[in-house]
This record gives C-alpha cells, structure tokens and sequence, in this order.
C-alpha cells in the first residue's frame, strides 16, 4: 500500500500526485488531502481509473482509501 500526502497543496498538485502513484499498480493506496477541491478531485480522478474510493474526514482533513 503505497501513501501520499498530499496536505498543505492545491489541486492540480494532488490529483497528479495521485496520478504518479497509480502508476506503480499496486492494489491500494492512501491519500491524505486537507481541503475539499482536492478530496472532490483526487476521488474523480481514482473513480475514473476505475478505482474504488473510501473517504474519511478528520478536523478538516480527508484520507482517502483508495482500492481496487
């Protein structure tokens, strides 16, 4: 399982972040995002790619569980 933290950056950084790390085919991942853009595209970005997505907030910040 691979993680990203993509907190404290502004979209497009984290759905490229996210885009990198697909790449490496793995069967989940985690993303960590602090704002709502960026948990609204990193989602339908991975939805695209036809990865299932698990979000869960905390104080403002979003993991999302990312899965085949």
């Amino acid at each position: 399982m691979s993680t990203v933290d993509a907190r404290g950056l502004s979209c497009p950084e984290p759905v490229i972040m996210a885009r990198e790390a697909l790449k490496s085919n793995e069967s989940s991942y985690t993303i960590m995002v602090d704002n709502t853009a960026s948990r609204e595209n990193v989602a339908r970005f991975c939805r695209h790619q036809g990865y299932n997505v698990d979000i869960k907030a905390n104080d403002g910040e979003y993991t999302l569980e990312i899965s085949k």
